[in-house]
């Protein structure tokens, strides 16, 4: 009698024709662009009028020419500068950020306190996050005018003599930028936290409390380590999210970036080179802040990653 084989079913391939449409579009919409960037980086091309002159093969000189000066010296690039009105203004967000983060998600998360309207709360402060940056800047440019609210507070408080300018300062505006980071994004990262802090067994807090440790080792030795991939995953989109900054300083600013160009981010700059049509010089400028990038998100991840490992539960 011939042996019948059992035909078996391949779920391999289903699982594979699920996914492909995200690869497709992946690849169409974001992969093909960005390899397009790097090629172009090397090439001249730019808009006359409405003649396009190029594109010629360059090699390396668009890439010397963003990371250079006027004068030739690395260091005398406005790059430098633009990148650190962009940092400045992503830490004075993210500091406060991420401090008033944890400390909410750790209290929505804390069983002992049990409080009430706990998803009243949750929604409030997350209704910021999905408030247009333009409407927001638009209503923050009118609370901190000469003649806003915030200013009419203070006169009438006697805090001051006469009308803060605040975005003609630089602290001032670069504060009032960071402010508005906070408010739109530390909502987001609430939840993101409390996520993770649900994810952990209450058994190892109630272990630690019956060995006498504090609330302040709990929080220190169990919570920080066991969320710390979720820590990452804020912390590195955070930064790059940070690094991307464009709408509300260029909104804020009117385009300026002012005062004295001490608002002006790297992508506010690299659109000044799309405006100019100079495509060459904005595919290395992308490339680059790509790169940059992947190496600071690369380090935040191995800092990270090597301070948990060193302060872990056992330690």
């Amino acid at each position: 009698m011939a042996k019948i084989k059992a035909k078996g079913v391949s779920y391999a391939k289903w699982g594979y024709i699920f996914i492909a449409p995200f690869f497709i579009v992946f690849s169409i919409f974001t992969l093909y662009p960005v390899l397009m960037t790097f090629y172009y980086s090397f090439f001249e091309r730019f808009m006359i009028g409405l003649n396009q002159h190029g594109p010629y093969y360059v090699g390396l000189d668009n890439y010397v020419a963003v990371l250079t000066g006027a004068d030739g010296s690395f260091f005398s690039s406005n790059l430098w500068q633009y990148f650190l009105n962009t940092l400045i203004m992503w830490l004075l967000g993210f500091v406060p950020q991420i401090a008033a983060s944890l400390l909410l998600a750790a209290w929505f998360t804390d069983l002992r306190l049990n409080l009430k309207m706990q998803g009243f709360f949750k929604t409030v402060i997350y209704l910021p996050n999905i408030i247009m940056a333009a409407a927001f800047s638009m209503l923050m440019f009118q609370l901190f005018d000469t003649i806003g609210p915030v200013n009419a507070t203070l006169l009438r408080m006697d805090v001051v003599e006469e009308p803060v300018r605040f975005l003609s300062s630089t602290m001032g505006a670069r504060g009032i930028i960071g402010l508005m980071n906070f408010i739109m994004w530390f909502g987001n990262t609430t939840i993101l936290l409390m996520a993770a802090m649900m994810g952990i067994d209450p058994a190892l807090f109630e272990a630690a409390e019956i060995d006498g440790a504090s609330p302040r080792d709990i929080f220190w030795k169990i919570t920080m380590p066991l969320i710390n991939p979720i820590l990452v995953y804020v912390m590195i989109t955070s930064m790059i999210g940070g690094l991307q900054m464009f709408d509300i300083p260029q909104i804020l600013t009117n385009t300026s970036g002012g005062p004295n160009n001490t608002t002006m981010t790297l992508i506010m700059h690299l659109n000044q080179h799309l405006f100019s049509r100079n495509f060459g010089m904005a595919g290395a400028f992308s490339a680059l802040l790509f790169i940059g990038m992947s190496a600071l998100s690369l380090l935040v991840f191995k800092t990270v990653a090597n301070n948990a490992a060193s302060g872990g539960p056992g330690h």
